[in-house]
């Protein structure tokens, strides 16, 4: 039996009278690719908001590693205005923010690239690792950290170096190519030490060959550093190349699910997302 890393259970997330996400119940196995897609405005970005702390639920549960880390159920106004399932079902309150689900061994990666401008490739690698430091401020003011800090550069500096990065590791973040700039942001959420990587449309704006070398990038990830990956993406190559299982969203509901061969042969999925070629007329 598979062992899972991230389960999903009953996910709803109402924005007012808005249902974004419906009653979303997945799962990612250790080890796997797994993809999300939808159309857009399927409630994707939503649901990887709520696994890693930035929305809490409207309902629903979030487990990693067997623990639960998110729970909610429908509260204030909004206990009379919900539309979704399983009311009643949920009844604690477990709301993390993003960096304590950081810290827990979740890290991702956003639709907008969000490095820090001012930073070089290096600095942005190792303010993240900062993440996982043991020092505080005095013993960092006494310079009692010495030794850490000495490790954690040396760990940035091997990341990057085995992520290609290296000669580009003292330029400044926004001067990279924009396909680099995508390969930063991955280096960085790494820097974290994750056991599960989020990555939200990763190869949105990218021209076809940076697609093609940032998919050999994930699938070398995934080989080099055991990493499990959970990923959004539009690029319909990439997914299909790429992921062990996919999960499909269309208004916020779940409505298939499989390996990629399944997935791309689903008449819901065809008229929902992959599009329905039109019926020539004689």
């Amino acid at each position: 039996m598979a062992d899972s890393i991230l389960r999903v259970e009953n996910i709803t997330m109402q924005f007012g009278g808005v249902v974004a996400v419906d009653n979303l119940s997945l799962d990612v196995n250790l080890g796997e690719i797994v993809s999300l897609i939808g159309p857009n405005g399927a409630g994707k970005t939503t649901a990887f908001n709520v696994i890693t702390g930035v929305y809490a639920p409207t309902n629903g549960a979030v487990y990693f590693m067997d623990q639960k880390i998110i729970e909610n159920c429908p509260q204030g106004k909004l206990k009379a205005q919900y539309k979704g399932q399983n009311q009643g079902l949920y009844k604690t309150v477990l709301a993390p923010t993003p960096d304590k689900i950081t810290q827990l061994g979740i890290a991702r990666t956003f639709q907008n690239i969000r490095l820090w401008k001012s930073q070089t490739v290096f600095e942005n690698v190792l303010i993240a690792k900062h993440l996982r430091r043991t020092s505080n401020p005095f013993t960092a003011g006494l310079h009692l950290n010495f030794q850490e800090e000495r490790l954690m550069r040396e760990e940035a500096d091997h990341l990057l170096e085995i992520l290609n990065l290296q000669d580009v590791k003292n330029d400044y973040s926004t001067s990279l190519p924009y396909g680099q700039q995508r390969r930063l942001e991955i280096a960085r959420a790494m820097a974290t030490n994750p056991k599960l990587l989020l990555l939200d449309e990763p190869a949105a704006g990218m021209n076809p060959q940076e697609t093609r070398e940032l998919t050999e990038f994930i699938a070398r990830i995934r080989k080099d550093f055991g990493m499990t990956i959970f990923m959004i993406e539009h690029h319909m190559d990439l997914v299909m190349d790429i992921s062990d299982r996919i999960y499909v969203l269309d208004f916020g509901k779940r409505i298939a699910h499989g390996i990629p061969s399944e997935v791309q042969s689903n008449p819901d999925v065809i008229a929902a997302y992959l599009g329905v070629e039109e019926e020539e007329h004689a």
